[in-house]
């Protein structure tokens, strides 16, 4: 059923232009048909008139008994007409200079008249003179004439043109501009998405229903009108979308949220109903809305009827609800947003299904980097299940970015596959950003930096409850002059309250080292952004999770809801704000009082890593191993816990 309907889309782009240009071919082809057509009349004569020499013709039209009726002479060239026929049949043409009389041509019959001339006529041929055609002259004359009136014709199709374009512009604008992906486009399958069993899981049988709905409606089972897919951006909520369509070989109306906005009121809601009105033409098909909540974000008091998003978002409703039961069209859309949607537009009968696609775990990472390497060469010992593991809390997309990087960086590099190095410097790429090899160091910047490193690696590897330590370097990348990098073992969806501090502690490691080895006044600027990310990781903690000592087990209303006290105009009290403060101040403080023993414990390791990233510049786990393994836990950090 689904093949047959898909064999009669509607409004397929291209096919106007495709009819337009075999009526163009076609109205070429009788053009030069007419044209081989005129010529081969013109010259027909000419191909059968027989060449017959001067002196032949001359002798002929002087015998008394000779053939010769008529000789027409136009310039130097003769028709000559025989008395048994009435056409020219021959053809000839006068030698060298002279007139004909001087090459013995006489027109015996001239000055005759009556029976004199009638007698005469019979015996000799009639002489008859035509002024020669200029032919260069009459052409001129036709195009003279025929150039301005084609012109006149040109200009008033173009005008017309431009006037029916800008009437269909008109009429069109209300029309929809949603993206057609039928079965003449490259088919997208489950086979194409890697990772993402579970939604893959929860979509399949929306791909069932629409290929076999009769199942279904045996057992009183209605067709889900709306799929909504929620997740991170980059997580490929488009493309499972696509998936869907191809598995179940119907149409795909693919448009974003933004396009149904204009500045005009109803013209969004117009190009919701043309949308839904094609789909149900084109059904079994699905309608899929990106980024939904463009148009579908909460309604409130303060927006108003007339409010452009808002008609367009009550259309949408509308239509989701007006479907017939068995019009075989399904609404999906995606966004990342789903606590900005409407209520109106979550409940059962319009988004029925609610599929969350989650951002990918090793194994799933793993398969998708196996997706996006496949086609490029690469090293035998390139090893993706290194990568993968590596790229924790990525993104599909972020993963394809790093495959492209990779095969860009070696081929800037002349390399002929890609190797571990390329892998590792898209990644890190990717992560952090590129090397800036431009930024020079004085000796000092590079004292500092390498000490800051190192007091970040120390802490982090001595701490417990700690991620190990992969890489650390002092070469300038991104907007960071030096990188510490932590992995976790394996991937985890939730942290405890000791693994937070122990982050805490690790990140106020760099700002310690320096006050440490250069003093108190010599504390620069570098350890800004581990400042910032301090104080927002234990806002976090605080506010969100319920981590704090007086505030153990609140969780206060984020600022999204809307919800603001008089007095204070934030979503808690003065009282509680103070609180707050002081419960991020005693996590941050705690946190740079654990890295100064631990680093004070522990200065005969700081020095030497420092020095051997003084030489080395960049230190991989297998090098830092040997160097960390003397640093010890001090039992005064024990007592944190």
């Amino acid at each position: 059923m689904p093949e047959k309907m898909t064999n009669n889309i509607k409004g397929r782009p291209g096919a106007n232009d495709k009819s337009n240009k075999v009526r163009s071919v076609l109205f070429a082809f009788l053009l030069v048909c007419c044209g081989v057509f005129l010529i081969a009349n013109m010259n027909r004569n000419a191909i059968e008139k027989t060449e017959v020499p001067i002196s032949e013709v001359i002798r002929r039209a002087n015998d008394p008994d000779g053939d010769i009726k008529k000789i027409t002479i136009t310039g130097n060239d003769l028709e000559i007409t025989l008395k048994n026929n009435d056409q020219p049949t021959e053809t000839s043409r006068k030698d060298g200079a002279g007139t004909l009389y001087d090459q013995g041509l006489i027109d015996y019959c001239d000055e005759l008249e009556g029976e004199e001339l009638s007698k005469c006529q019979e015996n000799y041929p009639v002489i008859e003179y035509k002024e020669a055609i200029d032919m260069t002259g009459i052409i001129f004359d036709v195009l003279l004439t025929v150039l301005p009136i084609v012109a006149i014709v040109i200009f008033f199709s173009w005008m017309m043109r431009q006037a029916n374009a800008a009437n269909n512009q008109s009429m069109g604008f209300g029309k929809s501009r949603a993206r057609l992906y039928g079965p003449d486009k490259k088919k997208v399958t489950f086979k194409d998405v890697a990772g993402n069993e579970s939604a893959k899981q929860d979509l399949t049988e929306i791909v069932d229903f629409l290929k076999s709905p009769k199942k279904y409606e045996k057992l009183g089972a209605k067709i889900p009108r709306g799929v909504l897919l929620a997740g991170d951006p980059g997580t490929g909520k488009t493309l499972m979308a696509r998936a869907v369509a191809g598995e179940a070989n119907v149409p795909f109306f693919s448009i974003s949220g933004s396009e149904f906005a204009e500045m005009f009121v109803g013209v969004g809601a117009s190009r919701v109903r043309d949308l839904f009105s094609k789909a149900k033409k084109n059904a079994p098909s699905i309608i899929f809305i990106d980024e939904i909540d463009a148009v579908a974000h909460k309604r409130d008091a303060r927006g108003g009827a007339g409010r452009e998003d808002e008609q367009t978002l009550n259309q949408i409703l509308v239509e989701m609800d007006g479907f017939d039961n068995d019009s075989g069209v399904i609404v999906m859309a995606a966004t990342n947003r789903v606590d900005m949607l409407d209520k109106a537009l979550l409940r059962p009968g319009r988004f029925d299904r609610h599929v969350n696609v989650t951002l990918p775990e090793r194994k799933d990472r793993l398969e998708i980097l196996k997706v996006h390497f496949k086609g490029k060469p690469i090293e035998e010992n390139v090893d993706l299940e290194a990568l993968a593991k590596k790229t924790a809390g990525s993104s599909g997309a972020d993963l394809a970015n790093i495959a492209n990087e990779a095969a860009i960086t070696a081929a800037r590099e002349g390399h002929k596959a890609i190797s571990n190095k390329d892998v590792t410097e898209a990644f890190e790429r990717v992560a952090i950003g590129p090397e800036r090899k431009s930024k020079v160091m004085n000796d000092k910047e590079r004292k500092i930096t390498a000490y800051h490193e190192a007091g970040h690696a120390v802490v982090g590897h001595v701490l417990p409850d700690s991620d190990p330590v992969h890489k650390v370097t002092i070469i300038p990348r991104g907007q960071t002059g030096g990188v510490t990098w932590f992995l976790p073992p394996e991937d985890r969806s939730y942290k405890n309250i000791y693994e937070l501090k122990d982050i805490l502690a690790r990140a106020m490691g760099g700002r310690v080292a320096e006050k440490l080895i250069f003093g108190k006044d010599a504390v620069t600027t570098g350890a800004s952004s581990d400042l910032k990310n301090v104080a927002e990781l234990a806002k976090s903690m605080i506010v969100e999770e319920g981590m704090g000592d007086a505030t153990r087990n609140l969780v206060f209303p984020s600022e999204a809801t809307g919800y603001y006290t008089i007095t204070t105009g934030k979503p808690y009290s003065e009282k509680t704000a103070e609180l707050i403060d002081a419960e991020i101040k005693k996590l941050s403080d705690e946190a740079a009082k654990r890295a100064e023993e631990v680093l004070k414990a522990n200065k005969a390791t700081l020095d030497k890593l420092a020095e051997e990233l003084l030489k080395h510049e960049t230190l991989e786990e297998a090098e830092l191993e040997p160097i960390l393994k003397s640093a010890k836990l001090p039992e005064s950090v024990k007592l944190y816990k």
